[in-house]
């Protein structure tokens, strides 16, 4: 994973926690942009395409829900934002992961999400990759002293948005996705790119030459909080 580095500029501005009371008076935003669903060869050609071209991208996984102790379940669901489309990759189509693992493996593009060390490590174990030029938000956020660094609760603090929860912990696993699941999925990917754009505007932010290696303590660092 790529190291971000703490910076100077902007940190007495920056507000390092938001309220529950805060967060409930936020306007509620969902993605209303482009959404594909990835499903035959033609939208990963475009797909593909999209990828290759945009800077950055927006990353995030969905995995059907546990409820049970000792009950774990592989990644069913990645999604990928680009300035254009967010793009959502059912994972029991292997058809995706060559295009998924040259996302992951490609230095020019910056990918960006929460918790991404859990994701990464959960995406091996069903297609191989060597990431490179990841960055994980909540590593960025705790380096500058951020008190609550889940995905929710940085889009309320830096986008003044409050994005909602309802599908979290809806069955992944379905062959169709109801629409309120891919709205769902979008806008946490899109909210990942989002996000690193307000960060690297306030200079919260400094690329490092890529590495393959994930940063140590990225899996505990990046734990999800929202």
């Amino acid at each position: 994973m790529m190291n971000p580095t703490t910076t100077d500029p902007f940190q007495s501005e920056i507000v390092r926690a938001i309220s529950r009371e805060e967060m409930a008076a936020l306007p509620l935003r969902r993605y209303e942009g482009d959404v594909c669903l990835v499903a035959t060869m033609e939208d990963l050609e475009r797909a593909l395409a999209d990828l290759r071209q945009d800077e950055v991208v927006g990353f995030d996984t969905e995995t059907r829900p546990a409820f049970r102790k000792g009950e774990a379940y592989l990644p069913c669901l990645v999604q990928a934002a680009t300035a254009h489309c967010v793009y959502l990759f059912q994972l029991r189509q292997s058809q995706a992961f060559p295009v998924l693992a040259e996302m992951l493996e490609e230095t020019r593009v910056v990918k960006v999400g929460v918790a991404v060390a859990n994701d990464l490590r959960s995406l091996k174990l069903l297609f191989p990759f060597a990431e490179r030029n990841v960055v994980d938000l909540g590593i960025v956020a705790r380096r500058h002293r951020l008190n609550q660094t889940g995905l929710r609760n940085l889009a309320g603090i830096f986008l003044g948005l409050r994005v909602p929860k309802g599908a979290r912990t809806s069955n992944w696993a379905a062959p169709r996705l109801s629409a309120a699941q891919i709205t769902y999925a979008a806008t946490d990917a899109w909210i990942c790119r989002e996000l690193f754009l307000q960060f690297r505007t306030r200079g919260l932010l400094q690329a490092q030459r890529p590495t393959q290696a994930q940063a140590p303590g990225a899996a505990q660092a990046g734990a999800r909080e929202d």
